[in-house]
């Protein structure tokens, strides 16, 4: 049997949440876990800086652990480092700075306040400033996808019927619909996150692990051997098996 591998939902800069879902792994396959981390690490939660100076630190000390990047992650690096306030990906009327997106609470973590006056150039100035660069260099290194046997780890979902070699990054972090309503197999389970739901579900042909802590809703935790399921939970390992449709 393979070893187990734990899977991190979308974490959202809640750091509190984050160490409680460290403790749970720990606890269930101690210290050296491999853990996947399925993206939007910043945004909406009160601490993104806080999640980022964990994962930095723990990649520097060779846990093995994988993070994959996400859009919300994605959007942060683009602002910091280009002035990007809306990806081409969103509607018009949205941007990151939008305090539906989180990108506000995000600077906020760095000493960043942003009101309704600011001008978007006066914003960009203070967040160079004020984001370490190490904190960009790492976003900027994920990658978009992390394939185990079985298994695809990847933020938002694949297009379906393109090989994984020409799928768009695009796609890796932001697809929905058409990848969120197909029903046939794909060559691996897919382990995603991006779209909230109310609780973890097991689609057959997919797993989402967005149980919406973006929200103030727990942070989904899951260990996977081979293609089983369970959700890491206070009590221990509960299964996640394949709801009806």
């Amino acid at each position: 049997m393979s070893s187990p591998i734990y899977a991190i939902g979308d974490i959202h800069g809640q750091l509190g949440m984050l160490q409680v879902a460290l403790s749970r792994i720990e606890a269930d396959g101690g210290p050296d876990a491999k853990i996947v981390f399925l993206g939007d690490y910043v945004d909406r939660g009160p601490d993104s800086r806080g999640v980022l100076n964990l994962l930095i630190e723990s990649q520097q000390t060779g846990r093995n652990w994988v993070m994959v990047k996400g859009n919300h992650d994605r959007m942060m690096t683009r602002f910091v480092q280009e002035r990007e306030i809306a990806d081409k990906q969103l509607p018009v009327t949205l941007n990151w700075l939008n305090p539906r997106l989180g990108g506000r609470d995000t600077l906020a973590s760095y000493g960043v306040e942003v009101t309704d006056n600011d001008r978007i150039y006066q914003v960009h100035e203070r967040a160079c400033a004020a984001v370490p660069p190490a904190h960009l260099d790492f976003i900027n290194a994920l990658p978009v996808y992390h394939q185990e046997d079985e298994l695809l780890f990847v933020h938002a979902g694949i297009r379906p019927g393109l090989p994984l070699s020409q799928q768009s990054e695009d796609d890796l972090v932001w697809i929905r619909q058409e990848f969120l309503v197909e029903s046939g197999p794909h060559p691996w389970l897919i382990v995603h996150g991006h779209t909230p739901v109310d609780t973890a579900e097991h689609c057959g042909n997919r797993i989402n692990l967005d149980a919406g802590a973006g929200y103030g809703h727990p942070l989904a935790t899951a260990v996977f051997e081979g293609r089983d399921c369970w959700l890491l939970t206070a009590q221990g390992r509960a299964p996640l098996r394949p709801s009806l449709r």
